[in-house]
């Protein structure tokens, strides 16, 4: 090799270190080289044996156990402490193709930096099956020209070119062309981290170092959280669409830091779950067919400005959950499919490949470089955006290789059974992952499965979520919901079973976006009867939902009842709050349901603990009425629900309670300032050594129609007791001996 080569090499790598010579360096990359292939060459030896071998299919809890030992040998620790991790040497590349490279968007990418005492542009892709590559864009109009063909780095396929004198703001894309001379479309960069305004398509350099973080106090807290302990009342958002100025135009990220923060807050939401944020082609896919995942859509601005919104929400105690879609991608020509002209980060089987049912192809969760390219890009979001939290989106589709296939149209694992050991051993890497660099993030599973052990381990057996969406209660309950409550008596069990299964996972009750769309009703107009009762269910439902155990999640416009399905083309309707009073006192009473929940620990401190809820009487079907109790590790904090789902008021209802002592109505949907009828009772209730539904005493309540009421206890007797009989004593403290023991006597 000529020293010019070997110059070339060493200037293209940029290798820092000061104890290594250019031959030296070259060397170092043939052997990253060699054992990068050794170890792709392994892999993929290891998966057409898998594809070819059929063996007696597994147990579920075999196939996980088959996943965790695999997951096992995946290194997890975080890389972040390495001070190296942004340069593009030996250590880095070999663990990016061997999938353990938790920080790729450091060396892959467009990074502005100075090499060889001259400022410009590194620009580094993935395309193992080109035999050239060029970058093209606005400093050579876009036109495929040598002086901008990349160097090939190694045999698997990283291409990497140092363009000095490049700005930021440039625009750019890439091609490649093929061993018969074929050549790509124009790529976006898979690493870009700001993109063109729809519809636009090419990548933008941009210096991503300008913004500085000032939430040292909110990330202090996070870190010392008990995640499953604390209030969760997410808002489930969409951005483009919550609110648009007068002309109808998105709002900006900087405009919508000015007036979300402070509505979640002052509403009572504890969190809030943005819709998918990476850039997108189409509005209408809300973001969950992406084509730039490092890329904050440019929709509502650019990156700075994201951070600024997730800062001010921040400052209002706002965690801050984005919806992530590791499962699948795009199918348009600038995106992800087929980048360097063939399969790259899908699969090459097409029924693996194709998602025929989304229209979209699925990642190949099976190459390490794919690996790399998706935890790395979790952590991106939660280093360089200080997120709290990730919803990963359609985990069923990663677990299973029939998923929306139908029998003939897929082919079985190494075991003869359905399950996606790729994709089971990825969302345990993915989880470790970001356990070792984030504990107290939130990891949570849209699963809509019985897939066991998502979010709770089972000696040791775990897919490593912290949480998971309930989709069960969900439905079973929307379902209730819309019967006549005539009929309700014959499907009371939709309301009572999820108790059944509740501590097997550690859920969220989920209402989102999926439910109030595509000819499902909004929320409100699901519910029963006409326009009183409608409104009544809606607070009847949220109530029963606010006191199930779980952590909440609801849509946006549910909290004013919003009549018309969600539109992402236009902002929500807002104007209803202020022409029509039902909607106004829709918005009072979901405020006012939040911060109550909020305020009583008894309704999130052991919501995945079963000392938390006991049922007083699951089984009155022909009344529709469910009676339970919820409780904190403070027997003071202790609530009592009783949700009756019928028009019917009941003057004289006699109830079970845990406590001889006196009992105050806290809350009552129907409260009148709420739009209810006005059944509420005003004074103390004093419960009677009566054993009643399994309870050692009871009381006699008014129960209101088609409402919650959540009774609370103001004061147990034998404690008023004991402190006044020690009163007593001490007042009479002098009195003589046998005089002390007739008193004591007649306190007794």
């Amino acid at each position: 090799m000529s020293n010019a080569d070997t110059k070339k090499i060493d200037h293209e790598l940029d290798i820092q270190s000061k104890e290594i010579t250019s031959e030296e360096t070259v060397e170092t990359l043939k052997d990253t080289a060699q054992n990068a292939s050794k170890v792709a060459k392994k892999m993929s030896s290891s998966k057409k044996s898998n594809r070819t071998t059929k063996k007696k299919a597994p147990s579920i809890k075999a196939k996980a156990n088959l996943s965790n030992s695999n997951s096992e040998n995946k290194e997890v620790k975080s890389n972040t402490k390495k001070s190296n991790s942004h340069e593009l040497n030996k250590e880095n590349i070999k663990k990016f193709h061997e999938g353990t490279n938790y920080e790729a968007y450091k060396i892959l990418g467009s990074h502005i930096k100075t090499e060889k005492r001259k400022k410009g542009v590194r620009f580094t892709t993935w395309a193992p099956n080109a035999k050239d590559a060029y970058l093209v864009g606005d400093f050579n109009d876009f036109k495929i020209d040598e002086n901008y063909k990349l160097e090939k780095l190694d045999e698997n396929g990283l291409w990497s070119l140092f363009l000095p004198h490049i700005n930021d703001g440039s625009k750019y894309k890439y091609c490649f062309i093929d061993e018969l001379g074929n050549q790509s479309d124009f790529k976006s960069d898979p690493y870009a981290i700001q993109s063109e305004l729809r519809p636009k398509t090419a990548s933008i350099v941009f210096e991503s170092d300008k913004f500085k973080w000032n939430d040292k106090k909110w990330m202090s807290k996070r870190n010392k959280l008990n995640i499953y302990e604390i209030p969760m009342n997410i808002y489930e958002m969409h951005l483009g669409s919550w609110k648009r100025n007068e002309e109808g135009e998105f709002l900006t990220y900087a405009q919508l830091s000015e007036i979300l923060p402070k509505y979640l807050k002052d509403m009572g939401y504890t969190y809030v779950e943005l819709m998918p944020l990476g850039e997108h082609p189409l509005d209408a896919s809300w973001g969950y067919q992406g084509t730039g995942y490092y890329s904050p859509t440019s929709r509502y601005g650019d990156l700075n400005g994201l951070k600024m919104l997730i800062e001010k929400l921040h400052d209002e105690e706002i965690g801050v959950i984005i919806d992530w879609v590791p499962g699948h991608f795009c199918k348009d020509s600038h995106g992800l499919y087929k980048f360097d002209g063939t399969t790259t980060y899908e699969y090459s089987e097409e029924w693996r490949s194709e998602n025929c049912g989304w229209g979209t192809c699925n990642f190949d969760l099976g190459k390490p470089e794919v690996r790399s390219y998706l935890i790395s890009n979790a952590l991106y979001w939660i280093k360089e955006f200080h997120i709290d939290g990730i919803r990963v989106d359609a985990v069923s589709s990663i677990l299973y290789l029939d998923y929306g296939k139908e029998e003939g149209e897929w082919e079985p694992n190494q075991f003869g059974g359905n399950a996606n050991l790729e994709g089971i051993e990825f969302l345990q890497q993915l989880n470790k992952a970001v356990k070792a660099e984030a504990p107290n993030v939130l990891m949570i599973a849209e699963e809509s499965t019985s897939w066991p052990n998502v979010s709770k381990s089972n000696n040791g057996e775990s897919l490593g979520f912290n949480f998971k969406w309930n989709m069960g209660w969900m439905n079973d309950t929307l379902e209730y919901i819309k019967v006549d409550p005539l009929y309700r008596k014959f499907n009371h069990d939709k309301v009572t079973f999820s108790m059944m299964y509740n501590y097997s996972e550690n859920f969220i009750l989920p209402i989102s976006h999926d439910e109030v769309v595509h000819g499902k009703k909004s929320l409100v107009d699901k519910m029963w009867g006409d326009y009183w009762n409608k409104f009544s269910g809606l607070r009847l439902f949220a109530s029963y939902m606010m006191g199930h155990p779980g952590k909440k999640l609801l849509f946006m416009g549910c909290e004013f009842g919003q009549f018309i399905e969600w539109r992402e083309y236009e902002e929500l309707e807002w104007f209803l709050i202020d022409k029509y009073d039902m909607h106004r006192q829709t918005q009072v009473f979901f405020k006012d349901l939040n911060h109550f929940y909020i305020d009583n620990k008894a309704l999130w401190e052991l919501d995945h603990d079963e000392k938390g809820f006991t049922w007083i009487d699951a089984d009155n079907s022909s009344q529709s009425i469910l009676e339970f109790i919820r409780r904190s590790k403070d027997d003071n904090d202790t609530l009592i629900f009783i949700s009756n789902f019928t028009p019917i008021v009941y003057y004289d209802y006699k109830i079970g309670v845990p406590f001889l002592g006196e009992y105050e109505e806290v809350f009552n949907t129907d409260d009148s300032k709420y739009g209810g009828s006005g059944q509420v009772m005003g004074e103390t209730l004093i419960s009677k050594k009566l054993e009643y539904h399994n309870q050692p005493y009871s009381l006699q309540i008014k129960v209101p129609p088609m409402a919650t009421l959540v009774l609370k206890i103001k004061s147990i007797y034998k404690d008023i007791e004991e402190k006044t009989f020690m009163k007593k004593v001490t007042e009479i403290a002098e009195i003589d001996r046998e005089e002390l023991l007739d008193k004591i006597e007649d306190i007794k």
